[in-house]
């Protein structure tokens, strides 16, 4: 396996601080990102065939069983690229990043999947794509899944999950055609989710109910969700009806209500 420190190869500069990004793929609940922060440590990357560099397409590509790691995160996949281009300075800098096949991305407190997975530093977004797009903590609590897509937008302090997206925190579950999560800064430098917005098909399941609305907020420290638009609250065999609900997951009390307050 070949090993090279992209940091030691000529003209590259490749900041710590984008692969601790596209390390991140956003949790969507109510997780902090806990070792995700920017990384002073040298990127290493490791490739079973080798890593190689096309000067005049300006791209390294690492492949086969490719690795990156910077402090405790790690990037997986089949092959690695790194897009680069002159900078201000004379340098070079990396503006794109990609991860292609198998693509599975660890920290000491979650794993995400997918098959592709871009981070376009520019916008200062990633992208997940493909088959079984999934993040899972490794506690087992919490679980986030989308047919389409998992993204994260820094400038934005956002996360988003599109297609089924489904999260699962323990014994509650929150489905929507669009999932977007925000972050709050808090102690630590962390960032911790603070509200879901739910767009389309929005369902909510609790040991006790089954809610279903057009959309919905939930706000996390409250474990509070209101939804609006044609809701139903099915609770074993009754069903009752209105234009808009709270739902109170922590005691599992829904309140319904004829139309939005105010």
């Amino acid at each position: 396996m070949k090993r090279v420190g992209l940091a030691g190869l000529t003209g590259l500069c490749l900041p710590a601080a984008a692969l601790a990004l596209l390390l991140a793929a956003a949790p969507l609940w109510a997780q902090g990102l806990g070792g995700l922060e920017e990384s002073d440590e040298p990127l290493e990357v490791t490739a079973k065939e080798g890593i190689e560099w096309y000067r005049d397409e300006k791209i390294y590509i690492a492949r086969g069983d490719a690795r990156a790691v910077s402090g405790n995160t790690e990037v997986f996949a089949d092959l690695l690229k790194a897009h680069y281009r002159e900078g201000e300075d004379g340098g070079n800098e990396i503006h794109l990043i990609e991860a292609i096949g198998a693509v599975r991305i660890e920290t000491p407190s979650e794993i995400v999947y997918g098959d592709q997975a871009q981070y376009i530093l520019d916008q200062e977004v990633i992208v997940l794509r493909g088959r079984d797009l999934r993040f899972a903590s490794r506690n087992g609590s919490d679980t986030i899944t989308a047919r389409d897509s998992l993204e994260y937008w820094r400038d934005r302090e956002i996360a988003v999950a599109r297609g089924d997206a489904q999260a699962v925190h323990e014994d509650k579950q929150i489905n929507a055609d669009v999932l977007v999560a925000h972050f709050q800064a808090t102690e630590g430098n962390k960032q911790d989710v603070n509200q879901v917005d739910a767009e389309g098909n929005v369902t909510i399941r609790t040991p006790t109910d089954f809610v279903v609305g057009n959309k919905g907020i939930y706000y996390v420290k409250q474990e509070l969700a209101r939804l609006q638009g044609d809701v139903k609250i099915t609770r074993d065999n009754n069903q009752l009806n209105g234009e808009y609900a709270e739902v109170n997951l922590a005691t599992g009390i829904s309140k319904l209500l004829g139309s939005v307050p105010g």
